[in-house]
């Protein structure tokens, strides 16, 4: 099988010749893993190449105008005008979102908060895009795609974006419905090109802490499902089916979105309260396609060369039985893993992601 011929067949319910493997990792031990293979820095398809990613993202990029200002002492994003700051830690730095320039902010100053217009996205090499990577499964969108409470976050900040929720603040809300109606927009004109070439859209959404539910599910059906509606009925319209990022604990909300039409979950973070893989492939195997499960707070970045395959092992075990099983990081890789861990991670989905084959052999 090819990437694509793979991916479309767990999604469809059969087996693969091996499981699907997908990848992402923060800046760091991106570098270092592409200096292993002698590739160069920006070799980000070279680099998918060698670790046998069979995923591959199409979408259109923004080509507009600077929405806002630089600064010297931050990033300032030129669409949304969100800040980050950098943050140094032991293994190397990170980008983190800050002052939130529309915590204050009324439902007018939102109002005129400058935002994309779906005109300065650029569609035009979409269609060559999946020529290019015709043999690879393909998909539109991000785990920020339809995102509600990280993107209305970075602006508002996570304690005002959770009271506009809970209180139904104009002002947060309408924030909120401005970015989705962007995001619903590009999504619609990309699709319009592109829909009947791709294999899947991906959503996100992150629903839980390492504990539980981040908001009470009154609340979940009250502002953010509906919020998410329009994206599955556009999928549906293309036949796509959907697959959802949702962070933490958060296997609570998936029966809902499999009444939606959901397919696939992706992050999977084993150490959450309910995202256990025994639990998860017992809950819904057969029912959703498991995208993710290998920990980037584990083995990987704590433990040995031998713990890493092990759990690696272990996790193939409980959910490759059946098919269904898409192997990822449960998020970016950190930067904190070593890298002949990381490098141990690829080998042994590679080597014991194999069907017709025991994980124990």
């Amino acid at each position: 099988m090819n990437s694509r011929e793979r991916v479309r067949t767990v999604f469809a319910g059969g087996i693969p010749d091996r499981i699907p493997i997908d990848y992402d990792a923060n800046p760091g031990i991106d570098a270092k893993l592409k200096a292993h293979f002698g590739l160069a820095p920006g070799d980000a398809e070279g680099l998918r190449k060698r670790l046998g990613v069979d995923f591959r993202a199409i979408g259109a990029p923004y080509a507009g105008p600077r929405l806002h200002a630089e600064q010297s002492d931050r990033i300032v994003d030129p669409q949304y005008g969100w800040h980050l700051r950098e943050v140094n830690h032991a293994s190397g730095k990170y980008w983190d979102y800050c002052d939130f320039p529309l915590m204050h902010a009324d439902e007018e100053e939102v109002a005129a908060w400058p935002l994309p217009s779906a005109d300065d996205f650029d569609y035009s090499q979409l269609e060559q895009d999946c020529d290019t990577f015709q043999d690879y499964a393909l998909y539109h969108g991000n785990p920020g795609l339809a995102c509600i409470m990280n993107t209305a976050g970075f602006l508002r900040g996570m304690e005002q974006t959770f009271l506009d929720l809970a209180l139904d603040d104009p002002a947060g809300l309408l924030l909120i419905d401005r970015i989705l109606a962007l995001h619903l927009e590009v999504t619609r004109r990309v699709l319009a090109r592109i829909g009947h070439r791709i294999d899947f859209l991906w959503l996100g959404e992150d629903l839980g802490s390492q504990r539980g539910p981040l908001i009470s599910q009154d609340l979940f059906l009250r502002n953010i499902l509906p919020r998410h509606v329009p994206f599955f009925e556009l999928a549906r319209e293309y036949g796509l089916p959907v697959m959802m990022h949702t962070c933490g604990s958060s296997s609570w909300a998936y029966e809902d979105y499999i009444a939606l039409g959901l397919k696939a979950a992706d992050t999977l973070q084993p150490e959450a309260a309910g995202m256990d893989p025994v639990t998860l492939k017992k809950q819904f195997g057969g029912r959703l396609v498991l995208h993710g499960c290998i920990s980037t707070a584990g083995p990987v970045a704590f433990g040995t060369v031998d713990e890493t395959v092990a759990d690696v092992r272990e996790k193939l075990t409980v959910l490759m039985p059946g098919g269904g099983y898409c192997f990822s990081p449960t998020h970016a890789l950190q930067d904190n893993s070593p890298l002949e861990n990381v490098l141990a991670l690829y080998e042994t989905a590679h080597k014991h992601g194999v069907y017709g084959q025991s994980t124990a052999g």
